[in-house]
């Protein structure tokens, strides 16, 4: 049994693996050093599916009670996404085999660079902000950016309308301040080391606030999300190498990464296992709708969320084992989307909730509005009758 698991990882390893000095090269490692790797890979990818889900729930709440219109993804948005990430994902390639990759990599390096230290502090904040003892002074600020419109719809001053669209309206005191530094320290380290932990930092803090703020407002909606992807990354992977090239070139936090030789060379290691960004967020949104939805249902257990997260950690896992078999590289949502999609809407099924599985809605305020209208309707004619 130890013999077929150490072949397993050896070959796991021949697919996966990167070496970010040398891209010819890989250094071998050690069957531990192998399983602690991807061991954290898998950790790293379900934390912040799981906690970005509950964020998701609570954002969804604060939306609600707000009154605020909320950003959700359409329908014709879904279908839209394989397209606009080909497009990109195509000039991006482009972009390296005709330009500098030192360059390309310099831009994007400071782009995200403010993306992270932004997408940080919106994740530690609380976290600071309970640690930063209370008997500090404090104080509380309020930046806001507007632009006025002015629509003149006559000649008199009194007929004009003015619309004032708020571009930046932001509340913080000292205590955001102190957060912002702290993550600014840390984005000035991936600045200049790159180090991976760094580097993961940032990656998780993107993972967990993509799967908080992108919401799905509907289960079709995420079947057409993750079904173009579907399709999207078999061709990438399999039928190019353009996401393969892409991947190596791109220095940038879009990958969670974990040394295999971290046993050997501790911080300094630099045979690096990764998972990209993509293979967590995908799947996390349409696993935080399950949330919500089962929220929607109040009942005792979360049936859709707890199938749907277990049938993600098994989907990754069995992209590892398929690499084993195939030897050869697979794009991991081949198996994470039949996994996502397939295994709640059989517990549906069973349970019989296929239906409001599939009618449920995040934000229904078409239909709020419409069912408004012939009640505000009946009661003004019932008053007239009276």
């Amino acid at each position: 049994m130890a013999d077929i698991v150490n072949e397993t990882l050896a070959q796991v390893n021949e697919n996966l693996t990167e070496n970010s000095k040398n891209g010819t090269s890989k250094p071998v490692s050690t069957p531990e050093g192998m399983a602690v790797a991807y061991g954290s890979l898998l950790v790293m990818a379900v934390l912040p599916i799981f906690f970005g889900s509950f964020r998701s729930v609570k954002h969804h709440k604060e939306k609600k009670e707000s009154g605020e219109k909320p950003d959700t993804m359409t329908q014709k948005d879904a279908a839209m996404f394989p397209v606009i990430a080909s497009v990109a994902l195509f000039s991006l390639y482009l972009f390296f085999q005709i330009f500098s990759k030192e360059y390309i990599n310099l831009l994007l390096t400071g782009y995200f660079f403010v993306l992270g230290v932004l997408a940080l502090s919106h994740l530690l904040s609380p976290l600071i902000t309970n640690l930063v003892p209370e008997g500090l002074p404090n104080a509380y600020y309020h930046l806001i950016f507007t632009k006025n419109n002015d629509e003149k719809k006559g000649n008199d001053d009194t007929e004009d309308k003015k619309e004032t669209i708020d571009l930046i309206n932001y509340s913080f005191d000292h205590k955001d301040l102190v957060c912002l530094f702290i993550c600014s320290v840390i984005g000035v380290w991936y600045l200049w080391k790159k180090h991976w932990i760094a580097n993961n930092l940032f990656g998780l803090a993107f993972a967990i606030s993509g799967v908080e703020l992108l919401h799905l407002n509907n289960i079709i909606t995420g079947c057409i999300l993750l079904g173009g992807l579907f399709f999207y990354d078999i061709f990438w992977v399999f039928g190019t190498d353009v996401m393969v090239t892409v991947a190596k070139s791109f220095e940038a936090p879009i990958k969670l990464v974990f040394p295999q030789d971290l046993l050997e060379k501790g911080f300094e290691a630099n045979n690096f296992a990764m998972l990209g960004l993509g293979d967590i967020v995908i799947p996390g949104i349409f696993i935080a709708l399950l949330l919500r939805y089962d929220n929607s249902l109040q009942r005792k257990y979360n049936t859709y969320f707890n199938t749907g997260f277990v049938a993600y950690i098994l989907g990754l896992m069995g992209t590892i084992f398929v690499m084993h078999v195939f030897k050869h590289a697979q794009p991991a949502l081949l198996y994470l989307v039949p996994a996502c999609i397939g295994a709640p809407v059989f517990i549906a099924l069973i349970k019989g909730d296929v239906k409001t599985m599939f009618q449920y809605e995040d934000h229904p305020a078409e239909e709020n509005s419409d069912d408004a209208k012939p009640k505000e309707t009946e009661t003004s004619d019932s008053k007239k009758e009276k």
